[in-house]
């Protein structure tokens, strides 16, 4: 098991896109300042996509520039294509996590092109990078790892062949996400080792969701083959919308609890975590929020002191 590890994270992207409410910039700029006072260094705090289609996160490029102004906060944004990836390199993200779904008919629903056009687009992304001498990070995200709602089956070869496509096209980084919640641990655990052994050091991340109870026993899969960064939403917001009843992401507040619990370090300090949520779900007022550990609370035998030390 790794010693330390990073939760991203993505409810202000992941999260927020998925729901009805539209948070005021004022609300996301307390909520990115209050993660970073808890302990969280890597933040995705958007998407630079068209306002038209996701209001809620036309605010992008402000939040970019409102969160690099905290010191040592590692600042992620989405983009789905070279344009959204012009407004990033000119923001100065640190990172962009392209999104490529690795089966056939959710690309076309979700992006309208099919997954080897995504990868030629990243490595359209990666020349402009270059050209414009930026040092923002490209990171491919591998989307519907382990099937979708549409298509259903998505082989396994065909996600590592994608994702060792993205490599070769320029990606820095390479992620894997369960779209739609269909992984179990069993299945995490085999496709991360080989992804892991593929990619080493470029594997950056694994996404999960808790469609069906199992986001943090795929998180422990993923810990067990070396991968130590995750993607997590405060509340558990979130979902996929070809994901009918899809309860969200996996919650930042549970798995931060869950490695703190088991001595792997976060720097998370949970407490101020919590105080967090409490606030995010009054800004929230009438969303479904989701997560465990906020009703329990903390148990007396929690190792504070060791859970934020990284």
């Amino acid at each position: 098991m790794p010693s330390t590890a990073v939760i991203r994270e993505v409810g202000l992207r992941d999260g927020l896109q998925s729901i009805a409410t539209i948070l005021d910039t004022a609300h996301k700029r307390e909520w990115i300042a209050a993660a970073h006072a808890a302990g969280q260094r890597e933040i995705e705090v958007g998407s630079f996509v068209p306002a038209r289609l996701l209001p809620q996160l036309a605010d992008t490029a402000e939040l970019v520039d409102f969160a690099k102004t905290l010191p040592g906060l590692f600042v992620s944004v989405l983009v789905p294509n070279l344009r959204g990836a012009e407004n990033a390199i000119a923001a100065k993200a640190d990172l962009m996590i392209v999104p490529l779904s690795a089966s056939h008919a959710h690309s076309l629903a979700n992006l309208r092109k099919t997954p080897d056009e995504v990868v030629a687009e990243v490595a359209r992304i990666r020349a402009a990078r270059d050209a414009a001498g930026s040092k923002t990070l490209i990171e491919g995200g591998v989307g519907t790892a382990f099937g979708c709602t549409i298509q259903g089956r998505v082989e396994k070869s065909e996600v590592l062949r994608l994702m060792q496509a993205l490599l070769d096209a320029g990606a820095d980084r390479v992620s894997l996400a369960d779209t739609v919640g269909y992984a179990d641990p069993a299945m995490v655990r085999e496709l991360f080792e080989e992804a892991v052994e593929i990619a080493g050091e470029r594997f950056w991340c694994g996404h999960f969701h808790d469609t069906r109870g199992l986001g943090l026993a795929n998180v422990y899969a993923a810990l067990e083959v070396g991968v130590a960064r995750f993607d997590a939403c405060l509340a558990g917001i979130g979902g996929c919308p070809h994901a009918p009843g899809a309860s969200g992401n996996v919650s930042t507040e549970d798995l931060a609890y869950m490695l703190g619990s088991m001595g792997i370090a976060t720097g998370v300090d949970i407490d101020a975590l919590l105080a967090l949520r409490q606030r995010v779900a009054g800004w929230l007022a009438g969303e479904t929020l989701h997560g465990s550990l906020w009703q329990a609370g903390l148990p007396k035998t929690f190792p504070r002191e060791a859970a934020l030390s990284h």
